[in-house]
């Protein structure tokens, strides 16, 4: 009896031997495929979205469009703004459709339900649109990059340069979700170690029409800086809605923590003039931002955010680290994206940490006014390019656990 069960077991054992070997085959048969979860139609479209889909398209073509003698595939979602939504999505594109490697995420709560998949199924997930810094915090994971900017480094940024002119008082008008909260929190301790004051914070929910009551109390509260801590459309129709107030008009200043291109366009300068924000890719940079930017605005006819930049420059050095590593293995193809220095239209100046933080560059910026604008999307001033070691929150100060 005894021999017997040991010839099922050794049977059983070679039988899995095999099968797994013939699913390890076939898996490295399959084409090479990308998934890109975004934003399609709700508060975030305009700074990723079809902009993101289209950059993870124009890496695809500018590494060739092949992997391993196959075509690259592409596949897109929308997670609808819902952390479930997100996680099942991740896990159906792991487990049942042979997707190696995630792209975009459209908020942070999208971000870490998602990412629990990419840890269960050992693949990765690079997220180029929320922006918390507990991505690469205290919920970091080893198969995740966080690529774009996080709510650190725009504290950093543009915290630190709005109270060294005098802001040293501020109220936040803050989206009731983790991001939000992540920006409050980042800019208050920015604020408070510069020796300024927070007075107080209004939360809203995400994609609120109506800003009335949170600008209300931000102007009872007599900060000299309101700190809009959201983005995409909330943060425009705030500043739209804080002109009505007479906000700025009655002494107050308002602080576009997270910014982008798109925003400035859809306010337009008259009304946008003067705010100092950061982004990590402004089009107008030099010649080398400004090639992707005229190659995009080809195909979408409007300049890319930096979200978009982004998503192309983390397409192409995940597919260039694929074909250095000469495998998808996930952790074969994390070391070579370690191991290789980020140089693109995006940046030429990035590197992935261990804690998956790309640390690059970013821009200090201020709105022109109409008149210093020569030409279509001429809308920035560029006050500094700040180094990433200055701006990025230093990995041991994170609370990553995969760094002892």
């Amino acid at each position: 009896m005894r021999f017997a069960h040991h010839a099922v077991v050794a049977a059983t054992l070679s039988f899995s031997l095999l099968t797994g070997g013939a699913a390890l085959a076939q898996q490295s048969n399959l084409p090479l495929k990308i998934g890109v979860m975004t934003d399609f139609g709700s508060v975030y479209s305009d700074i990723g979205g079809p902009g993101n889909v289209e950059g993870a398209k124009m890496a695809i073509e500018e590494f060739g469009g092949t992997m391993f003698g196959k075509p690259i595939e592409l596949v897109t979602a929308d997670p609808q703004m819902k952390a479930d939504i997100a996680a099942n999505i991740a896990r159906k594109w792991y487990e049942a459709e042979n997707v190696d490697m995630i792209i975009d995420l459209p908020t942070s709560a999208t971000a870490l339900a998602a990412m629990e998949m990419s840890k269960r199924y050992e693949k990765i997930m690079i997220i180029t649109d929320a922006a918390s810094s507990d991505i690469t915090g205290k919920s970091c994971s080893p198969y995740t990059a966080h690529w774009t900017y996080d709510t650190s480094s725009n504290a950093h940024t543009v915290g630190s340069a709005v109270v060294k002119q005098g802001g040293d008082s501020w109220f936040f008008i803050t989206a009731d979700y983790l991001f939000g909260h992540s920006i409050e929190r980042d800019v208050s301790e920015v604020v408070k170690a510069a020796g300024g004051k927070v007075l107080g914070s209004a939360r809203h929910p995400l994609n609120t029409s109506d800003f009335s009551s949170f600008l209300l109390q931000a102007q009872a509260s007599k900060a000299k800086i309101i700190g809009l801590a959201n983005a995409g459309g909330d943060t425009i129709n705030a500043i739209k809605q804080a002109a009505e107030f007479g906000v700025v008009a009655g002494g107050q200043k308002l602080a576009g923590i997270v910014m982008f291109i798109s925003d400035i366009h859809s306010l337009g300068l008259k009304m946008a003039q003067g705010l100092i924000i950061t982004e990590a890719y402004y089009w107008d940079q030099n010649e080398r931002t400004r090639a992707f930017g005229k190659k995009f605005f080809e195909r979408m006819k409007r300049m890319p955010s930096m979200n978009q930049a982004s998503t192309y420059s983390a397409t192409l050095h995940y597919l260039k680290a694929v074909k250095a590593a000469g495998t998808r293995d996930t952790k074969a193809v994390l070391a070579k994206m370690r191991e290789m220095p980020v140089r693109d239209a995006f940046t030429d100046n990035g590197y992935l940490r261990e804690d998956g933080r790309m640390v690059h560059s970013m821009l200090l910026l201020e709105v022109k006014k109409p008149e210093e604008s020569k030409y279509p999307w001429d809308y920035y001033k560029i006050l500094a390019e700040v180094p990433g070691d200055q701006v990025f929150r230093p990995m041991k100060d994170g609370g990553c656990p995969l760094i002892k």
